[in-house]
């Protein structure tokens, strides 16, 4: 989610070859596990072929900036913000062309360059303790669309469900409370904020995307996750619905 290495001790035949560096944000965002997660995550909203090309974005919560090439490979004007002094120092070594910003969205200040026209929110909310002014935060910073991947709860009711986390731990709540509201709270709440919010036909290929939200039973990891489209504009796209469908299907 290494590029540093450490050296080790020679024998004959062997060279030196990179890995994980110790303290470095690198080691906790590159496991296997974000990597293929990430992988996912991104091959699904390319999916949904909803064009971006030559836009301004603001990602948030960037972590070490394993999202932020997505757009940089389309073209896209992208400022990219995160919380931990450490993640920040990595993220302008990264991308030493892009706007870098400091911005902790548990109280978040206005970002030069706002609002944009793409906002990217990809597994940030639930690590906040204020998810309702999070989202007035980004609404007030899109003018265009915001694209919003989370954990959520399973449920029919309009939930919030705070909860504690690991402040300690780089990928986890910056303030040591994060959320897991139900997709109802988080639907309501957009179409509160924009005058159109989609949810994708299709989940990305990882177990942590639930298909049947009608049936919990069935879904045997720890965390669901689910991902929104909110827009100021009418999006004409067979692969997004309107409603808050209780089915969908794995992308192909």
């Amino acid at each position: 989610m290494s590029m540093f290495g450490r050296s080790r001790t020679k024998t004959e035949g062997t060279v030196d070859k990179p890995g994980p560096d110790v303290g470095s944000p690198v080691q906790d965002f590159h496991s296997d596990h974000y990597l293929r997660h990430n992988a996912r995550r991104l091959e699904h909203l390319a999916s949904l072929r909803i064009p971006v090309a030559g836009t301004t974005v603001l990602e948030v919560g960037a972590g070490i900036g394993d999202h932020s090439h997505y757009y940089l490979d389309r073209g896209c004007t992208v400022t990219i913000t995160e919380a931990r002094a450490e993640n920040l120092s990595y993220l302008r070594t990264r991308y030493p062309d892009c706007s870098v910003r400091f911005l902790d969205m548990e109280s978040p200040d206005h970002v030069e360059g706002s609002p944009f026209d793409v906002v990217h929110c990809y597994g940030l909310l639930y690590h906040l303790s204020k998810p309702k002014e999070a989202l007035a935060f980004l609404s007030q910073s899109t003018s265009r669309m915001l694209f919003l991947e989370t954990c959520v709860s399973f449920g029919d009711t309009a939930e919030v469900n705070l909860t504690g986390e690991t402040r300690s731990d780089p990928t986890q709540a910056y303030s040591g409370t994060g959320c897991r509201p139900t997709r109802e709270w988080v639907f309501t709440e957009l179409q509160a904020l924009f005058g159109y919010v989609y949810l994708p036909t299709t989940q990305p290929c990882h177990e942590e995307f639930p298909l049947d939200w009608t049936a919990p039973q069935m879904h045997k990891v720890g965390l669901q996750r689910a991902v929104f489209i909110a827009s100021r504009e009418r999006l004409e796209n067979e692969r997004l619905a309107t409603t808050l469908m209780p089915r969908q299907t794995r992308q192909e």
